[in-house]
Formats: C-alpha cells, structure tokens, sequence
C-alpha cells in the first residue's frame, strides 16, 4: 500500500499482542460481517534483502495476528493464518497473506472436557465458552467482554465425546428461538489506547448507532446488487439431532423434531419446498424443536442481502456502522417508482485507495 495513503498493518504476536513490525501492503481488501468471519487479504512487497528478512521474522501464520489502522482508528483485526511467497519473471518478490477475523480463532479451538449449563442466560453460556478456550494454556489471545444479559435462558450440556468446535457451540446457541448475534470486534479502547479484541453479542440481533446515514443513487452510491434467491427457501422443515445409542440391540436412529409446515403459505399458491438441518450433537428434544422453528422461520421467508458500494470520502463510514441503520433511496428503470427503504448493515468491504482507484466500502444489508 503507499505511504501516501492513511493505512497502515501492523503484525503482532497473538497471545501477548506485542508490536513485532509495521510493514507496508498493496492489493489490500478488508471485510467484516456479523454473521461471517471477516477476512483481509494483501501482499508484502519484498523488494530488498532487509525487508524480506523483516518480513520472515514477523509474518508467521498461526501465531501472528494482524491489525490495519486507518488514521489513528482500527479498522480490522484478525489471525493471519496464510501466507504464500511469490517470484515473477522478473524476480520481483512478493508475500501474500490471508487473516481470519478473530472468531477464526473459535473453529481452531475444540471442547475437550463436558460443560454444563442449567437455566443460564445464553450470553453467560457464550462467555463461559470464552473463558474455557482461554483457560487452558496457550488458549488466551485475550478475547475480552461486558457482563449484559439477553435474558433468554438456556440449559445445554456439551460433551468431550463429540469434541466440537467452539465457534460451532456458539453459533448454534445462537441460531435457536429467541437466539442472538455474536462478532469479536476490533477497536482502540478510548481511555488507555490500546488494541482491544471485544465479544459483541446482540439479542435478537446486534445493533450501533442513533440515527441513519442516508444513502442516494444517483449520489454517493456508486452501484449495487440486490439479488432475489429462491434456492434456500423453504416451507416445511425437519431438523435431525444426536444418535441414540443407548440400547446396543436395536437400530441407532437420529432424534427427530416434528415436521413443520408452513400451510398458509402453500393455500397462497407456494409449492411445497422441503428443508432439512442436522444438529449432531443436540439429544434434548426441546432443544431440536427450537432449531427447527428457527430454521423454517428464516427459510421460508429467506434474507435478501442487497450490496450497496459507496465513496468512503462522500459519507461518514467506519467499521463501527456494523449493526447500524442506514436509509438507501434509489430511482432508476428498474426502481422507476423510487426506493426508500430502512436496511441493516450487516457486512462491510473496504477497498482502500489505489493509483486511479477512490477509496470504497460495498455495504451488505438486511432489511
């Protein structure tokens, strides 16, 4: 990336989030959702012996974590997990790296000792998830977090046996009625400065901001995509839970929840669109059934995640608008009649400045 620019990466070890080196990036793309796992993408020019050997001590994957400034302001945070030397014809050399937004970290992390939880408000359950991945040695990459409560419930036993992935264990607690959102997100604490890694959750949803952002085309939206999918929608729907396995003489068959039909919508002239979830680690029958009403919930009337991509010098954006409410009005052929409409942001794209390119953020909404 140029130096004129206002962006800068800085590599830091994972655990102790010690600065190991600041080194310059061109063909950045950064992006971040709720929902998803974020990823940055870049190449480390090496074109000297100093800055490759620099470049070698700093950028190891699985241990180093990246963080990109914009100004002053974090703007993205994750683990490099990649990275992939080059050489051209010319022998120009080149590191291209790949980070994972924190939460990449949770899909590396299994449970290997049964947890249990018994009337426990679902967010204490996603902290304690936290706080078991920290505690064994190595496992703190100090995640931190508020004490708010959603005021949802839960009871939920995870056993060693099924070995499951944190990341899975808490987007599952989440995908239920009544669930919630979740995102580890990257910021400057205001106080002390520092590089913080913070748990956002949100029930039902993750929220920011007071007031909209207004966004026009023509104007400061330079384009946009808004597709109209079918091919996830559903309404019937049977979710399959845990095997079970107690009797050893008879046929081990899964749990099953009982089978969900949206009648209303098939009298208004749908045909029937059939959908299935497995749930291999879910035993408790009430449990299954709430995954189920979940899952038909979303796919019978599925999420339309129109993208809207901006001039970041035109409106106030920043990593911090994910969960806030923005006004998008559109007029064109297609929208003859005039869009104006209320969406969520929920993922934001940043493409940074380069030579004859303006600095853009593509926005992914939800109504």
């Amino acid at each position: 990336m140029p130096a004129s620019t206002l962006y800068r990466a800085l590599f830091c070890d994972l655990r102790s989030d010690q600065l190991l080196d600041v080194l310059p990036l061109t063909d950045v793309s950064l992006d971040d959702y709720i929902g998803k796992t974020g990823t940055a993408k870049a190449t480390i020019p090496l074109p000297n012996r100093a800055l490759a050997q620099r470049a070698r001590t700093a950028v190891v994957p699985g241990r180093t974590a990246l963080w990109v400034e914009r100004d002053s302001d974090i703007w993205w945070g994750g683990v490099l997990w990649t990275a992939d030397v080059t050489s051209d014809d010319r022998g120009f050399l080149g590191l291209h790296v790949q980070a994972g937004g924190w939460a990449s970290y949770l899909d590396h992390r299994a449970l290997f000792h049964s947890q249990q939880a018994w009337a426990t408000d679902q967010f204490d359950i996603v902290r304690g998830l936290i706080d078991y991945a920290a505690s064994l040695p190595g496992g703190d990459i100090g995640i931190v977090y508020h004490t708010e409560t959603s005021g949802v419930l839960r009871d939920r036993t995870y056993r060693r046996h099924d070995q499951p992935r944190i990341r899975d264990l808490i987007d599952q607690l989440g995908a239920v009625e009544k669930g919630f959102e979740w995102r580890i997100a990257s910021e400057r604490d205001p106080v002390s400065g520092r590089r913080v890694k913070r748990l956002q959750l949100g029930s039902p949803v993750i929220t920011a901001g007071t007031s909209d952002i207004v966004l026009d085309h023509p104007g400061p939206i330079l384009g946009y995509g808004w597709p109209i999918d079918a091919t996830v929608r559903a309404n019937a729907w049977q979710a399959r839970g845990a095997s079970d396995n107690r009797n050893q003489t008879s046929e081990s068959l899964p749990l099953l929840s009982d089978l969900l039909v949206d009648d209303a919508q098939i009298a208004d002239g749908w045909p029937r669109l059939d959908g299935t979830s497995d749930y291999s680690t879910v035993s408790e029958q009430a449990t299954l059934a709430a995954h189920a009403r979940a899952d038909l919930d979303a796919a019978r009337r599925p999420r339309t995640i129109p993208e809207v991509t901006v001039a970041l010098g035109r409106v106030p954006l920043s990593p911090a608008l994910l969960g806030a409410t923005v006004r998008v009005r559109i007029r064109d052929d297609y929208f003859a009649e005039g869009l104006d409409e209320r969406y969520r942001v929920i993922g934001l794209a940043i493409s940074p400045p380069l030579r004859g390119r303006p600095e853009t953020a593509r926005l992914y909404l939800e109504a």
